[in-house]
């Protein structure tokens, strides 16, 4: 099988080990990144196309019948044209709970920062407030304890499972609500209910039709004044304009996001804006541990490799 990594640089920080490739692939061409009119050249004699973000349409597939398996190295499809790919007979295969360990920390370590005030700190001694400290301690900024607090979950697949476990090593209670458009189950609450019980509410569900705005200003209204909001799931699941006005009229604690609604910002966000009071935001980095990078080059390989045997696995067409 001849193949292609169209975008390299979104994985890779060169701190990878892609040796494992050559055992699978007779040959493999890498790109650090590809252009949208870079795309048909570039897969033009293989059989084996691996992206991360690089859009495949239904154009490009047709115009490329020689393909027979596209490899994605994430877990979103929205890239590849699924139903083009399938009336094609091209195979699509994607990566599966490669960084629950890496969300599950960056999500706690989240936590822990806005429980601490450890921005704010840092910031002081820095600026050299404890220099001039009439003690020994600078008692500044507001520090809680997770121990005791109620940590409501929002999702509670894989990551959120993780989540919770870890948090109960921190003596948090755990409460889990049930989503939208889905059954009402013994061991869930209400999300009115959780809103309202939760000192710290953590995301970890898919952005979909019925999740898009679901934390927005009612549900803001709902929480304690004093509860934080981590969103380590996907941009859009909370309206900015609504959690940027909770965080400047002090309605909640704190928050702190790994993503949002677009990304890169290049067009600025609302929630860049630096007059939002303990706000943390961090550039859609939770995933991104080396372990969990090369998770991901691992099930490649083995997608490749089990679609070589005639057993394709974590095929999502």
């Amino acid at each position: 099988m001849k193949a292609v990594f169209l975008d390299q640089f979104s994985l890779d920080q060169n701190d990878l080990d892609f040796s494992g490739w050559y055992q699978v692939f007779d040959e493999v061409t890498f790109f650090e990144r590809t252009d949208p009119d870079q795309v048909l050249e570039r897969i033009a004699d293989v059989d084996v196309v691996v992206t991360n973000k690089v859009v495949i349409t239904a154009d490009m597939m047709q115009q490329r019948p020689q393909l027979k398996l596209i490899l994605i190295s994430a877990t979103g499809t929205n890239n590849v044209d699924l139903i083009q790919a399938k009336a094609q007979n091209i195979v699509v295969c994607n990566c599966q709970a490669y960084g629950t360990a890496a969300v599950a920390q960056h999500t706690m370590m989240l936590m822990l920062n806005l429980a601490t005030s450890f921005i704010q700190y840092d910031r002081a001694v820095r600026a050299g407030e404890w220099n001039k400290a009439s003690q020994f301690c600078l008692l500044d900024f507001p520090i809680a304890e997770l121990n005791g607090k109620t940590l409501g979950i929002l999702g509670y697949g894989e990551l959120g499972q993780a989540v919770a476990k870890l948090a109960e090593a921190f003596g948090m209670k755990v409460i889990v609500a049930h989503l939208p458009g889905r059954p009402a189950a013994a061991d869930r609450v209400s999300l009115e209910s959780l809103l309202r019980q939760s000192d710290f509410i953590s995301l970890h569900c898919p952005l979909t039709e019925t999740t898009r705005d679901l934390i927005d200003a009612e549900a803001f209204s709902l929480m304690k004044e004093s509860a934080y909001l981590i969103n380590c799931a996907r941009g859009g699941i909370v309206n900015e304009q609504a959690l940027a006005e909770a965080l400047i009229n002090r309605r909640i604690a704190g928050a702190a996001t790994d993503v949002l609604s677009i990304e890169p910002p290049q067009q600025g966000n609302v929630l860049l804006n630096s007059d939002i009071p303990n706000l943390i935001i961090t550039p859609h980095s939770a995933w991104g541990s080396v372990e969990a990078r090369q998770r991901i080059v691992q099930q490649v390989q083995e997608n490749a490799a089990a679609f070589k045997a005639g057993q394709p696995i974590r095929q999502v067409n």
